[in-house]
C-alpha cells in the first residue's frame, strides 16, 4: 500500500523540479510509471477563442516534449468539458474520470485522442480547476494513456487526483514563465529595431554632419571610441540627444542599452529612486525592488539630460558613481558595481553656476573631461535646406498624406532670414504645422505668426531689400571672411566653414560683388 504522503511529496517534487514543463512532467510521470501503467501524459487547456484544446506539453517514458497543438473540438465535446466544469464546481473535491467509466465524456475524449493519434485504450483524465488567481488552469487538465483496455484502476485515480493542485499550480507557473520568456524574447527584438532606427537617425543619418555640425561630429568621432565622460552644451532644441546617440552608437557599447534620464523632469523626492533603484518596503508605496537608471544602463551608456537642474544632495551621490563605479539602492544595505558610460547634456552655463554655488565644482570637472558644443540653428543656417527636405518627408509619412508636399517659392529664403529662438525642434513644428494648415498646397511659412526674420528680436523693420536671398547670401559669406579672418582656401578658411569649394565661393563672391581680401593678404 502507497503511503499517500509520501507519494504526495514524491510527485510534487517531480513536478517542481524545472519550470519547463515539458521536464517537469517526465520526471513526474517516470515516478508515476513505478506505481501505474503509464505510456504517455499530456498537459492541455481550453481556449476561449478558438474553441479548442491546446496540448501545451506531452510526456512519456523516454522525453517531455513542449507543444503549442490546437484541438478543435465540435460542440457536442465543448458541452461535455463544460458539464465536467460544472460537476467540478458543484463537487468542490478532486476527481479523475476514467474513460471506459464515464460514457458521457467519450465525445470530448475520443476527439481528442484521435486528433493526437492516441490509441483509444485506457484513458485518465484529471481536470485542473482552481479559484483565483489560477482562473486559466480552470480550464486544463492532465490526460495519462496506455496500452490495453480498463488498466487504470480506482486506485490509480485515487492516487492522481492527490496531485490536481499541484499539477494546476505547475501548469500556472510554467505558462506564465513561457509568457515571460516570450515577452524578454519580445523585448529584445524591440530593442534590436530601436538600435537600428538610432543608428539610422543618430548615426549615419545626422542632418549637416558635414556642414554645420562637422566640428561637431570630428570631436564625436574622437570621443566615442573611448571610456570618458562627456558634456554636452547647447541650446534647448539644438539636437543635443541626438549628439548623445552617435557617442553611444559610434562606442563599443554600441549594442548596450542607451538610457536617457532628464533630470529636470523627475521631482526631487523621487530622484534617487530613479536613478539608483529601490528595495521593497523603502519608503511607503515600493511594494517590489525596482532597478535604478544606473542599472538599467550596465554595460552601455546613461544620458544624464539637463543636469544643471539636478539638486546639489543628488550630485554629491551622482559624483560618488563616478568616483567608485557604485550605487546603493535606496533601503538597501550592499553597493552593487555598475559599467555604465556617463554622458551630460545641459542648455546650463556650468561654469557660472559653480561660481554661484549652484553647482558642484567636483561634479563639474568629472564631467567636463571632454565637452561639445552644439551650435544653434541660426549659427548653422546652411543646415535648413536639408533639415527642411527630411522633417517634409518624416512628417509626410506621420500624417499618412503620400506623398512629401513641395515648397512654395521663396519658402527656404524665408526660414533662411529667421533666428530660431527654438532651433531644431522649432524648425520641425513649424514645419508640421505648415503642413496642417496647407494640405494639398504648397507649404509656406510666411503666415505662420513668425516675428520678423531679418531681425527678429529688434524693433528694426526689415526692408524688401534685405528680404532678397542674395543679399542674405552676400552677408552670410561676409560673416564667414570676418570670422576666417579673410582666409578663403585651407583649414579655417571661409570656404570651409561655409561647406563649399573655394573656387566656388570665389565665383559667388564675384557674381554677388563681394570684394577679395585686400591687396596683399594671404590665403
Amino acid at each position: 500500500m502507497q503511503d499517500p504522503d509520501a507519494f504526495f511529496r514524491e510527485a510534487t517534487l517531480k513536478l517542481c523540479s524545472s519550470l519547463r514543463l515539458e521536464d517537469a512532467l517526465w520526471s513526474c510521470v517516470g515516478f508515476l510509471r513505478t506505481l501505474m501503467p503509464v505510456d504517455k501524459a499530456f498537459l492541455q487547456i481550453f481556449d476561449l477563442n478558438l474553441n479548442a484544446m491546446r496540448i501545451i506539453a506531452i510526456a512519456s517514458a523516454e522525453m517531455g516534449v513542449m507543444l503549442d497543438r490546437m484541438t478543435p473540438l465540435s460542440a457536442a465535446a465543448r458541452e461535455e468539458m463544460w458539464g465536467f466544469a460544472e460537476e467540478l464546481r458543484q463537487r468542490q473535491g478532486r476527481h479523475v474520470w476514467l474513460f471506459a467509466e464515464n460514457p458521457c465524456a467519450q465525445t470530448l475524449i475520443r476527439e481528442i485522442a484521435e486528433f493526437n493519434a492516441l490509441p483509444m485504450t485506457s484513458i485518465m483524465v484529471m481536470p485542473l480547476g482552481l479559484s483565483t488567481p489560477f482562473e486559466l488552469v480552470g480550464r486544463g487538465s492532465i490526460v495519462l494513456t496506455t496500452e490495453g483496455d480498463q488498466r487504470f484502476t480506482k486506485e490509480h485515480a485515487d492516487l492522481l487526483s492527490m496531485l490536481k493542485e499541484p499539477f494546476a499550480i505547475a501548469m500556472s507557473n510554467a505558462l506564465r514563465h513561457r509568457e515571460t520568456l516570450k515577452l524578454r524574447d519580445r523585448l529584445a527584438y524591440d530593442n534590436l529595431h530601436l538600435q537600428r532606427d538610432l543608428m539610422r537617425r543618430s548615426g549615419n543619418l545626422i542632418i549637416g554632419a558635414d556642414n554645420g555640425l562637422r566640428e561637431v561630429m570630428h570631436r564625436v568621432r574622437h570621443v566615442a571610441p573611448t571610456e570618458s565622460p562627456v558634456l554636452i552644451t547647447g541650446e534647448t532644441g539644438a539636437g543635443k540627444d541626438i549628439i548623445a546617440n552617435a557617442i553611444h552608437l559610434g562606442s563599443p557599447r554600441h549594442a548596450g542599452p542607451f538610457i536617457a534620464v532628464n533630470c529636470g523632469a523627475i521631482p526631487k523626492s523621487l530622484l534617487d529612486s530613479e536613478l539608483f533603484g529601490h528595495e521593497k518596503g523603502a519608503f511607503t508605496g515600493a511594494l517590489s525592488q525596482k532597478l535604478g537608471r544606473f542599472e538599467r544602463a550596465h554595460k552601455g551608456t546613461i544620458l544624464l539630460d539637463e543636469i544643471g537642474e539636478m539638486p546639489l544632495d543628488a550630485q554629491v551621490r551622482l559624483l560618488r558613481v563616478l568616483q567608485h563605479r557604485e550605487i546603493e539602492r535606496l533601503g538597501g544595505s550592499h553597493r552593487i558595481r555598475v559599467d555604465s558610460r556617463i554622458l551630460a547634456a545641459t542648455n546650463r552655463d556650468l561654469a557660472a553656476m559653480v561660481r554661484a554655488g549652484q553647482f558642484r565644482q567636483d561634479l563639474f570637472f568629472r564631467l567636463n573631461v571632454f565637452p561639445i558644443a552644439v551650435p544653434p540653428l541660426r549659427q548653422r543656417s546652411c543646415d535648413i535646406p536639408a533639415l527642411v527636405q527630411y522633417f517634409v518627408d518624416a512628417k509626410a509619412r506621420e500624417l499618412k498624406l503620400g506623398d512629401s508636399p513641395r515648397l512654395a517659392e521663396g519658402a527656404i529664403e524665408f526660414l533662411m532670414t529667421y533666428h530660431w529662438p527654438g532651433n531644431v525642434r522649432e524648425l520641425e513644428n513649424l514645419i508640421e504645422r505648415s503642413m496642417i494648415l496647407h494640405r494639398d498646397q504648397p507649404l509656406r511659412f510666411d503666415d505662420l505668426g513668425l516675428p520678423s526674420p531679418t531681425n527678429a528680436g529688434t524693433s528694426t523693420q526689415a526692408s524688401p531689400e534685405d528680404l532678397r536671398l542674395d543679399s542674405f547670401m552676400r552677408q552670410h559669406i561676409r560673416q564667414a571672411l570676418r570670422i576666417a579672418n579673410g582666409k578663403i582656401h585651407g583649414p579655417g578658411g571661409a570656404g570651409q566653414l561655409l561647406g563649399v569649394n573655394p573656387n566656388t565661393l570665389r565665383y559667388k563672391m564675384k557674381k554677388l560683388g563681394i570684394p577679395f581680401p585686400g591687396q596683399g593678404a594671404q590665403e
